[in-house]
């Protein structure tokens, strides 16, 4: 006879071992299941139709590849001493102190005898160093075809430094390849493989800005250089900043990724690539859940102007910019935090020729709102130079437009140097009184450029906002300051002004940063 069961009846009809699995399969999918009884022969369940990925994974498997990657070693050089956490040159010291990232590395360590692979995010190619000094494998990532001639996508920090690649496809064959081009930047490098004629199957690029979260996706790549290797999971997140670099913008997935999984591809279900494997979080070295992708969107252009050109142009603005907080907001008047904020423009740059200045706010680019500083160096850096935009800014309490002919983003950029001079002059009571009440001690600096912070009250919201002794005060709502008077007279116009806030410039051997102090006693 058949009947419908649910998970409380379970116990009453079936016997304990039947009743734990089917319990089982019920509370994962939620779906009653069709059970047949029979006291002649075992229970069989007709289980209601699961998702299977095995059409996409039998689809896209063949445009997916191993790369496999050759350097000379210098057995002088050879010091194996383990790894380090990198994200292009950078050590996790390097990240800001209030980014997660950095409080994880603070809280399980480096050095604990592990491997800093072991403790953290991680650029997830295998090293391996014979010290022979001849050409030897010493990484291994993953790659995907987008071209039937043999174009194939992967990760720079896999291909960096490498003297020779080999490409093996899913069905064994090994292919030499030689490097197009890449883009330490975004992490992407393009590889060429010769086919002689041979057709290659090729994956094309989804559409990332419409992938939600919640939306199943399946990662194929050569995690520990087993080869292909399938695993699936759901967009975690979009638009995370791990610290990376400046055009940081990656969808977080649950997808099972693991160190040479680095340049494979995410897939959604239609068998377009979502994203490229680029790292992951985890404190063992191996997948807990929480890897992160290049979305689509971002490579689609880059991946192609390294198959033109064999590199990245992109457009330069040239000003130093930090995000606007609700606390920054406040101070210059804005209703939303949002935009980003100019810390500096550097001489003879396209923003500092056009008019911006230390202060404004970007709002808009091109009458499209910008978010933050992020969103700008992402927008200004996906054009081309020589492009001419229009930017909102807000200045001074309103807004205005200003037209920018972009440059060409320098290879490498210089900061200035800013020197802080001692001070040993003195300031009047009250003006002691009413900077007492921002819980700063200041005095003239010895260059006249602004005011060096002689000391400063440990419990006072300058101090929790990072505020420290021996930084400088160059302007007060961005108008220059070179008294302690000068402070003062501004905080109290923006009294008047019924501000809250006031905008503090302060300059540090880190460079140039806006701090928001609240005005509203003493």
């Amino acid at each position: 006879m058949l009947m419908k069961i649910k998970a409380p009846s379970l116990s009453a009809t079936l016997k304990a071992s039947t009743v734990a699995g089917l319990a089982a399969a019920v509370l994962a999918t939620g779906v009653p299941y069709e059970v047949t009884r029979s006291y002649a022969e075992p229970v069989k369940v007709q289980a209601p139709n699961m998702p299977s990925f095995s059409g996409v994974v039998d689809a896209v498997s063949p445009a997916v590849v191993s790369v496999r990657v050759e350097s000379r070693i210098n057995p002088a050089a050879d010091n194996d001493s383990g790894f380090s956490f990198d994200f292009n040159g950078r050590g996790f010291e390097d990240l800001p102190d209030d980014h997660p990232l950095k409080r994880f590395f603070r809280q399980f360590g480096q050095g604990q005898g592990q491997g800093p692979e072991r403790n953290g995010p991680e650029r997830h190619g295998d090293a391996q160093k014979d010290g022979k000094g001849r050409l030897r494998p010493v990484a291994q990532g993953s790659g995907f075809f987008i071209s039937e001639d043999g174009y194939i996508v992967t990760n720079n920090h896999v291909v960096d430094d490498g003297a020779a690649f080999v490409v093996v496809m899913n069905d064994g064959t090994e292919l030499d390849a030689k490097l197009i081009g890449k883009d330490p930047r975004t992490d992407l490098a393009v590889l060429k493989v010769d086919g002689k004629g041979r057709k290659f199957t090729y994956v094309t690029w989804a559409d990332s800005d419409k992938a939600k979260v919640g939306d199943w996706v399946v990662a194929v790549g050569n995690p520990f250089g087993l080869g292909g290797t399938v695993t699936a999971g759901i967009v975690s997140a979009r638009g995370r900043d791990i610290g990376s670099g400046p055009y940081d913008d990656y969808i977080q997935v649950d997808a099972p990724v693991n160190r040479g999984n680095s340049g494979g591809p995410t897939f959604n279900l239609n068998g377009e690539v979502v994203g490229i494997n680029t790292a992951i979080f985890s404190p063992t070295g191996g997948s807990v859940g929480i890897a992160f992708a290049i979305p689509a969107s971002t490579a689609k252009d880059v991946v192609a102007d390294l198959m033109k050109d064999g590199k990245v142009s992109r457009g330069y603005l040239g000003v130093q910019i930090q995000p606007v907080s609700k606390d920054i907001a406040d101070s210059l008047g804005l209703s939303e935090p949002h935009g980003a904020l100019v810390v500096s423009a550097q001489d003879g740059t396209p923003g500092q020729k056009a008019g911006l200045k230390a202060g404004d706010v970007v709002t808009a680019l091109n009458g499209e709102p910008v978010k933050d500083a992020r969103e700008l160096s992402r927008r200004i850096g996906s054009m081309q130079p020589g492009s001419k935009v229009d930017l909102s800014v807000w200045r001074s309490g309103k807004a205005q437009s200003i037209s920018v002919e972009l440059g060409t983003l320098p290879a490498e950029q210089q900061s200035a140097s800013n020197d802080q001079g001692d001070s040993d002059q003195g300031q009047a009571p009250a003006t002691d009184k009413a900077l007492a009440a921002l819980g700063l001690s200041v005095a003239p600096a010895d260059d006249g450029k602004g005011l060096q912070i002689t000391d400063i009250d440990p419990n006072s919201d300058a101090a929790d906002k990072g505020i420290k002794a021996g930084e400088t005060i160059t302007s007060v709502n961005n108008q220059e300051v070179k008294k302690p008077e000068d402070i003062v007279r501004l905080v109290n116009q923006a009294k008047k002004d019924g501000r809250t806030r006031a905008l503090f410039q302060i300059q540090s051997k880190e460079g140039s940063r806006f701090v928001a102090l609240p005005i509203d006693q003493g």
